[in-house]
């Protein structure tokens, strides 16, 4: 039986956008594969070339505090403990400015110039790059945390893990506060007139309802910037003090995964000194990742919990 010609241009239509939907949703499944197989070829490269550094040193790397390239001794444990601390002080300095400056932003100031002027300079914040951030600490920054270490008795450095937290913070800062003032903005206005018309305060709408209901998102935020901090490289290689001992205190020089490796790298020539250098890579890989893995966990129970 033969399809009426008004039939057939129905059907035609139909059988081309399901030909688009089929072809569109194999494009975003290959470009879903592709980022797993981009993450895992940076992966087995790290592995393949760390191989004679592994092979040498084992899981001792992991704890070794002598990292001598004149008699082949490398360990990493100095440059764990530097990132640890120089990120996670970071976040600690960094974490009420940001809550801060996303509240006032989010809350108080929606809309108008203010607003509109604080929201471009947290942007520009973001996107001034790190070398600068870097000149700017050195000339700067080290002067007073070299002035406040005389007043209080401790060695001038000037540079060490505190001016490299510091660095840090300022650079972090951006990053969680334009997420939670996202997140604050998306918060419903019919939950906080709720409030208001109870008799709540602004304080107390922004502590017992706004926070609590993006908490998950600031959470987010902040993740973000405890990985732009754990990867940061020329800022902290310029004001660290670029020491391969384990620091002994919060105000003595010290160095990152990423620092001495950005440091060392063009002067490795035998190559189980490249190897490790890799090695550390490799280490500050799974560390970013571990950390995101236990943030998504974390995040995950603060939005069940809400």
């Amino acid at each position: 039986m033969e399809i009426p010609l008004s039939n057939k241009a129905a059907i035609l239509p139909r059988d081309r956008s399901q030909r688009a939907e089929s072809a569109f949703q194999i494009i975003i499944l290959l470009s879903a594969l592709a980022i797993v197989v981009l993450l895992a070829a940076i992966f087995l490269s790290l592995v393949l070339y760390s191989l004679p550094s592994l092979t040498a040193f084992g899981p001792s790397f992991l704890v070794r505090k002598t990292w001598d390239p004149v008699t082949g001794t490398f360990g990493a444990l100095p440059f764990l403990v530097g990132t640890l601390l120089t990120s996670f002080l970071a976040l600690l300095i960094s974490m009420p400015f940001s809550l801060a400056i996303s509240i006032f932003i989010g809350e108080y100031f929606k809309r108008g110039v203010v607003s509109s002027i604080l929201k471009n300079v947290t942007e520009l914040l973001a996107g001034i790059p790190s070398i600068i951030y870097g000149f700017w600490a050195l000339f700067v920054l080290v002067p007073i945390v070299r002035g406040f270490q005389m007043k209080v008795g401790i060695f001038p450095y000037g540079v060490g893990i505190f001016t490299a937290s510091l660095i840090l913070s300022v650079m972090i800062i951006p990053y969680a506060a334009s997420i939670g003032r996202e997140v604050i903005t998306l918060v419903p206005s019919g939950i906080k007139e709720a409030a208001y018309s109870l008799g709540a305060t602004r304080q107390e709408v922004i502590t017992k309802v706004i926070l609590p209901y993006a908490r998950s998102g600031m959470t987010a935020g902040i993740l973000l910037a405890l990985g732009r901090a754990l990867g940061e490289t020329m800022a902290v290689t310029m004001v660290i003090g670029n020491s391969n001992r384990l620091p002994h205190s919060l105000f003595s020089p010290g160095n990152t995964m990423a620092s001495v490796i950005a440091n060392e790298f063009t002067e490795a020539t035998a190559s189980l000194y490249v190897s490790s250098l890799i090695e550390v890579g490799l280490l500050l890989f799974l560390v970013t990742m571990i950390i995101n893995v236990i943030g998504r966990f974390i995040i995950k129970k603060i939005s069940i919990g809400a």
